[in-house]
């Protein structure tokens, strides 16, 4: 990170409460269940949210702002997260922090791998634990000063945003065929079950994306279980 980025972020009016206040965090992340997590995270924390949902939504982000830190989740539509985070820390101009995220903790070597500074492991509920991954990657010189009160509060995310992602995954499954796009729905939809704390879903998600391939069964099973959900007016 450059001297002058350095210098702006360690000017921020940071507060005892509210330790990522001038922060600017972008967020990578194609859930609109998970976004809506981070949102209220960021908002709670101080920082401002841009939010791309996939790789391409990205790279015009960072063409035109300059974020204090992008967390980048590993698993997008148009491609795997880790490829954004090798860009973003390989790049000559003044980079940002980078964190990954995903469901899956296989994950976390992954994102190291690509260089990343950090990694948040899904469901990212806790205010405290989200201020301390972020706060804990940035230089010491970009650090609150003061003592930071951990507030141990757990974030709710609307279960409107999770409708929208069940809603998004019955239209793929409808006319998903090829490996490729089943391994995304199962990706996808193994993440926001979990997150939703769905064990069913989860494990139906699972065995869509397990080696050699799903069945028919396997399709159909989930599809169920999808509109279920949202059949039933409030998902979860």
């Amino acid at each position: 990170m450059s001297d002058d980025l350095a210098g702006l972020i360690g000017q921020r009016p940071v507060n005892a409460a509210r330790p990522l206040l001038g922060l600017t965090i972008l967020v990578v992340e194609d859930s609109r269940y998970a976004s809506e997590a981070m949102r209220l995270l960021c908002l709670r924390s101080g920082a401002r949210i841009r939010r791309a949902d996939c790789l391409r939504s990205a790279h015009r982000h960072l063409r035109t702002y300059r974020p204090s830190v992008v967390i980048v989740d590993l698993g997008l539509p148009d491609g795997c997260g880790d490829e954004l985070i090798r860009e973003i820390k390989n790049a000559d101009q003044a980079l940002p922090v980078v964190l990954g995220t995903s469901g899956d903790t296989g994950m976390e070597a992954k994102a190291f791998s690509a260089g990343a500074d950090g990694f948040l492991p899904k469901p990212v509920e806790s205010l405290a634990l989200f201020q301390q991954a972020v706060l804990s990657v940035l230089p010491p010189s970009e650090r609150p000063k003061m003592p930071i009160l951990l507030n141990d509060a757990t974030i709710s995310p609307d279960p409107i945003a999770l409708r929208d992602d069940l809603n998004h995954m019955a239209e793929v499954l409808s006319g998903a065929q090829d490996p490729a796009s089943l391994g995304y729905v199962a990706q996808f939809l193994s993440g926001v079950a979990r997150s939703a704390r769905d064990d069913a879903l989860e494990d139906a998600a699972v065995a869509l994306g397990r080696e050699g391939g799903p069945s028919d069964a396997d399709i159909t099973r989930l599809s169920g279980m999808v509109q279920d959900r949202l059949a039933a007016g409030s998902a979860f």
